[in-house]
């Protein structure tokens, strides 16, 4: 039982060293450098690249940013500043004429909808003859007669108000 014991101990020591080794191993790896000549004029190029190419370099940037920035070369910080918070993407600057052409679009879309309003309304008829003045003037007296809304309607007493009444007399003919 004692032999067994220092056996255990001596390989869970070699694998504690192989592990921290292989996690400086993958730091190593990611310490060195991206080309320059992979990051210049990235601003120019980053919309045509193709997505796997820039999902690559993107990878490369945020490993390179995982150690000290001060390590980092002035090409890195600005093209992990470009891919980051750069021009491109949704935050891209609109082509020249797209307000005009937006412009143009909402009006002709108004013009359309005023058409349709006002062609249906030109085979409409004519207001129904319960929007004269007398016929709602009627309205309050047929209130009044019936003691209908007697809370707070015509029949209700004191009350001031026009009651139905919300047009113009009719036209003499």
């Amino acid at each position: 039982m004692n032999r067994t014991t220092p056996l255990l101990r001596q390989i869970s020591a070699a694998s504690r060293t192989l592990a921290r080794n292989q996690t400086s191993l993958q730091q190593v790896r990611c310490a060195h450098a991206i080309s320059n000549p992979t990051l210049a004029n990235i601003e120019k190029r980053w919309e045509a690249m193709p997505p796997q190419e820039q999902a690559d370099l993107w990878m490369a940037l945020r490993d390179r940013m995982k150690v000290n920035w001060n390590e980092l070369t002035v090409q890195e910080k600005k093209a992990a500043y470009y891919i980051a918070f750069g021009a491109h993407g949704p935050r891209a600057q609109a082509p020249p004429g797209e307000n005009t052409k937006v412009f143009i679009y909402t009006m002709i879309g108004v013009a359309v909808a005023g058409g349709i309003f006002f062609g249906t309304r030109s085979f409409a008829r004519g207001t129904p003859h319960t929007m004269t003045k007398e016929w709602q003037e009627a309205t309050n007296e047929y209130f009044r007669e019936n003691n209908i809304e007697n809370i707070t309607g015509v029949s209700s007493e004191g009350y001031v108000g026009v009651g139905q009444v919300q047009s113009k007399p009719a036209p003499k003919e």
